[in-house]
């Protein structure tokens, strides 16, 4: 790291903990200096040093001549009739009005007492890969969050979580706006910040990160070894299907997913889970049910199946009730384990991207223009 000079000032979000130790030397700070200044910004959600209340006021001084604290700002809030709060964040960029959502999922015991809250945080300001079904697709791609945007979202609603509930957030997944290993790197330091003792401190057994089939990155995340969970957004058990849907599918097809699968179980050992929005009358049949059951098997796996949040000037629906109980029964008849997560939020924006999207805005890249 370069000698630090006061016209240049750096933003201690940017930095890994490795990085903010170097930086601390560099000032001749002691190492517990580091424990500190990190668990205040990630852990405590500090805006500004003269929070930093365990620091001398000397030290305080210093640091703000040579250092600034980038944080996201909330710009809306939701709250659904079923417990689900979305957020929608503005990032600092000077010249752009960049925003990201973020969702609290909260579910409770019988007699009301919060059981899990989970955290879907977004990755990427818009998407490149343009699935048919997401909102976030529509936009296009902008650019990455930064690891410390994305902790952001996260230490954020812990602390509502913490107001509104007595409890810290119990899981989160990497689902939201973007295509989290697209930004692989970001989403990898988000994730050890989150699990680490001085950041939220979440086991990275409760932590998911998503894709829609990224092979090499899905390989990478086993020879990284990387703790937390993998999912893949598999929604179509055949190539025709998915093709349809999803553009990724046309250079990274089942055959290529397949492999990336099998690798990661070989080298981890660990199961997965495939996430599946069931669609009326396109890929809710008892053959595509079938379909999936082959693919369940490539390694040991669970899949989701998820009832779609419909979104505005899309032409797929939400299965309806009945196919969705065929779906279900044929998957068991084929020794499949399978849950159905039903749609949280209905009376909100809650299709990832919605609340993020405004009307005439201008489009970013997609999949078919890069």
């Amino acid at each position: 790291m370069s000698s630090i000079s006061p016209s240049s000032k750096t933003d201690l979000k940017s930095l890994t903990k490795t990085e903010l130790f170097e930086f601390c030397t560099e000032l001749g700070l002691p190492r517990f200096r580091t424990d500190q200044i990190f668990q205040w910004l990630y852990q405590k959600g500090a805006s500004t040093f003269d929070e930093m209340t365990n620091l001398s006021k000397d030290l305080r001084s210093k640091l703000s001549e040579v250092a600034t604290i980038n944080r996201i700002e909330l710009s809306q809030q939701q709250r659904s009739k079923d417990g689900t709060i979305k957020f929608l964040f503005k990032l600092t960029d000077e010249d752009k009005d960049f925003k990201v959502e973020a969702v609290l999922i909260p579910d409770f015991y019988d007699d009301g007492v919060a059981n899990r809250l989970t955290v879907c945080v977004s990755s990427q300001v818009g998407c490149v890969f343009g699935c048919a079904f997401c909102a976030t697709g529509k936009m296009g791609f902008f650019r990455n969050l930064s690891h410390g945007e994305i902790v952001d979202q996260v230490q954020y609603i812990n602390e509502i979580s913490l107001q509104e509930y007595d409890k810290k957030i119990t899981n989160i997944v990497y689902m939201g706006m973007g295509e989290p290993l697209h930004n692989y790197t970001a989403v990898v330091q988000s994730a050890a910040i989150i699990s680490d003792p001085l950041g939220i401190d979440l086991s990275p057994k409760r932590i998911t990160v998503s894709t829609v089939g990224l092979t090499k990155q899905i390989k990478k995340i086993a020879d990284d070894a990387e703790p937390f969970n993998l999912a893949i957004s598999l929604h179509a058990p055949d190539d025709l299907k998915r093709d349809k849907i999803m553009p990724i599918n046309s250079s990274m097809n089942l055959e290529n997913l397949e492999e990336a699968v099998r690798y990661y179980h070989r080298k981890t050992e660990r199961p997965l889970t495939y996430e599946y929005l069931l669609f009326d009358n396109f890929n809710d049949s008892k053959e595509d049910a079938r379909n999936l059951a082959k693919i369940a098997k490539w390694a040991p796996s669970k899949i989701n199946i998820i009832m779609y949040n419909n979104v505005a000037g899309v032409e797929l629906q939400r299965a309806r009730e009945d196919r969705l109980n065929t779906f279900m029964k044929e998957l068991k008849r084929n020794d499949v384990r399978a849950t159905v997560r039903r749609s949280r939020g209905d009376d909100i924006d809650a299709g990832c991207g919605q609340l993020a999207i405004r009307e005439g805005a201008p489009k970013g890249k997609t999949i078919a223009t890069v």
